[in-house]
């Protein structure tokens, strides 16, 4: 038999990272890096000051905490969910992680046992389907139509009593797309008909297009019966190496979690969670401004799109740190992808990782996580995909 590791694919970011192994780049034509999605520079200097005044005199910052994280940065983030979304969250509904990832992996341990059934919409977010494929479940292809979308009449169809969850992004990752607030809705209906969960990652909310709340689920007054969401605080403060996240649930939710949080992490970083908190205390101005540059560097991804749309490339999915296209080469995406790294300089992910094997359109699509390049990036990008001959 094989082990838990052994039922699923190796990390589909460190595979590829590999395809580098050997190759080299000259100083007038540099890796482009669209690969992974995460920011490049650290935290802003008085949040590193912040974090630099905890680790000296802070001695609590050194010790374990309690499992489900910092009182204080559990009421700041209930705080905020509240005014955000306009429902009620109570600090004892949100628990604090190491890291988004962690919080979906304790989601499923705390609803699912083995042979269990979870709906993700395909093309899913790949450690989302690793961890399944590592607790014995049961992953359930939701298809997306031609704008990215999946239908919940399919999402209903598909629903069996081993089922106990729908498990989405938005905004999407890979796809990059925000699931309209009445398609969250439909979801979320569909799940509380039906007695399962939504799991709803909200890791890129912060990059949303549209002002305001993307949904209205948190005022449903009884949200928690069928919403869990997860958050993650790397992206909107760049700790991705503190591994600090969040989720929002029932409490009775939340206990189950805690066990498993207790048997893996104990707790969630210290330090991480004195750097989120300070930031959700003092870096709202900041953060729009990052969320403004987000949105500049995606309307750079629609603006320079033309150099190669003409040359056949088709752009499926765009929003947060994702442009996700249709390529027009007769190479399939799993073989593109180490060739364009090998003779254009460009890393990317082929839809492969991103999609059931076998499944055909995976070999037609790629994705790139453009956060990390600014304007003139993006326009090197294109000028390199549209020097290559189709």
């Amino acid at each position: 038999m094989p082990s838990r590791t052994q039922t699923t694919f190796a990390p589909p970011v460190m595979a590829a990272s590999r395809w580098l192994e050997g190759v080299t780049f000259s100083a007038d034509r540099p890796l482009i890096n669209v690969c992974q999605a995460a920011p490049v520079d650290p935290p802003p200097m008085p949040m590193r000051e912040a974090i630099a005044e905890a680790v000296l005199h802070n001695d609590a910052a050194h010790l374990y905490g309690p499992d489900l994280g910092l009182p204080e940065l559990r009421a700041e983030l209930a705080g905020k969910w509240s005014r955000a979304y306009g429902g009620a969250v109570a600090p004892a509904q949100v628990a604090i992680t190491s890291g988004c990832n962690q919080a979906f992996a304790g989601a499923i341990m705390a609803l699912c046992a083995e042979g269990d059934e979870v709906i993700l919409p395909s093309p899913w977010y790949f450690n989302h389907h690793m961890w399944l494929d590592m607790c014995g479940l049961r992953t359930v292809a939701l298809p997306t139509g031609p704008d990215m979308l999946p239908d919940p009449a399919e999402a209903a169809a598909l629903i069996t009593p081993r089922t106990r969850a729908i498990a989405i992004a938005s905004p999407n990752n890979p796809a990059g797309v925000e699931y309209p607030p009445e398609l969250l809705r439909a979801l979320f209906e569909i799940c509380r008909e039906n007695r399962i969960k939504l799991i709803l990652d909200e890791t890129y909310r912060d990059f949303h297009a549209a002002p305001g709340a993307p949904h209205d689920l948190f005022t449903d007054p009884d949200w928690h019966d069928t919403l869990i969401q997860l958050y993650s605080f790397s992206k909107a403060y760049r700790l991705t190496g503190h591994r600090v996240g969040a989720m929002t649930a029932a409490t009775a939710v939340l206990a189950e979690v805690e066990k498993f949080i207790d048997s893996v992490t104990i707790c969630p970083n210290q330090v991480g969670q004195i750097a989120a908190l300070w930031g959700l205390r003092n870096l709202d101005q900041w953060l729009a401004g990052e969320r403004a540059e987000i949105l500049d560097r995606r309307a750079a991804i629609l603006d320079g799109l033309p150099a190669i749309a003409g040359r056949g490339w088709e752009l499926l999915g765009l929003g947060a740190y994702f442009a996700y296209f249709r390529h027009p080469f007769d190479m399939p995406a799993d073989q593109l992808a180490p060739w364009l790294v090998r003779e254009h300089g460009v890393l990317l992910l082929p839809a492969t990782m991103f999609r059931a094997e076998g499944d055909p359109r995976g070999q037609r699509e790629l994705r790139v996580a453009f956060a990390n390049l600014d304007r003139a990036g993006i326009g090197r990008l294109y000028d390199r995909l549209g020097d290559i001959p189709a």
